[in-house]
């Protein structure tokens, strides 16, 4: 019976020494964490602008614009909508969409009402023996970023790799539309929406 009662007492008494060798081992853990950063032992930066590394969605990050990700329609759906589309084939973690991506979002900006922006992960093309001419599949060519531009009809009538000029997309928007060409009319609307794109695009 006595013993039954001195038992918690005697817990009590090693629980402070248990809790002091356990703050000893967080404090050495804590010395080392800074001595090894004091060592340079520090990651470098996990991505940026002009590498390769995934960050997040490069649209909402590199072009201010997140309302492009996920797009409200799919390739299929534009075309069934008889609606001009936009469609960007890009990866996250490339230095290439990255910089492409403020030329996309721009686009926007005079077309945005008109025309179905539709970003497509590169990754998420299922890959198949053949493709329907509704599917991104059909028209990737395995690099990125790809543009390709539709008309109201259905029609492809652009399709470009690499980081294609703002103004090569607007030459084709203004057939679509039939607008002037620009060397007849003042230029849309396009204004850079973050620090990013003041550095990616020539002040007006």
């Amino acid at each position: 019976m006595l013993r039954w009662l001195i038992a918690p007492f005697s817990t009590l008494a090693v629980f402070p020494k248990a809790l002091t060798g356990l703050s000893r081992g967080f404090g050495l853990a804590c010395a080392a964490l800074v001595l090894w950063l004091s060592l340079g032992g520090q990651p470098a930066a996990l991505a940026g602008l002009t590498d390769d590394n995934y960050d997040g969605n490069i649209f909402a990050l590199y072009a201010g614009n997140g309302s492009l990700v996920p797009p409200k329609v799919s390739l299929e759906q534009s075309l069934r909508y008889g609606k001009p589309a936009i469609v960007v084939i890009y990866v996250d973690d490339s230095s290439d969409c990255k910089k492409f991506a403020s030329v996309i979002s721009q686009l926007q900006a005079p077309y945005g009402r008109v025309t179905n922006f539709v970003p497509i992960m590169a990754d998420a093309i299922p890959v198949k023996d053949s493709y329907e001419p509704n599917e991104p599949g059909y028209y990737f060519k395995d690099a990125v970023p790809q543009t390709l531009v539709f008309n109201a009809q259905g029609e492809l009538v652009f399709n470009e790799v690499g980081i294609v000029p703002y103004e090569a997309i607007d030459d084709v928007m203004r057939e679509v539309f039939d607008l002037l060409p620009r060397t007849e009319s003042e230029e849309l609307r396009r204004r850079p929406i973050n620090e990013v794109n003041s550095e990616l695009v020539p002040e007006q």
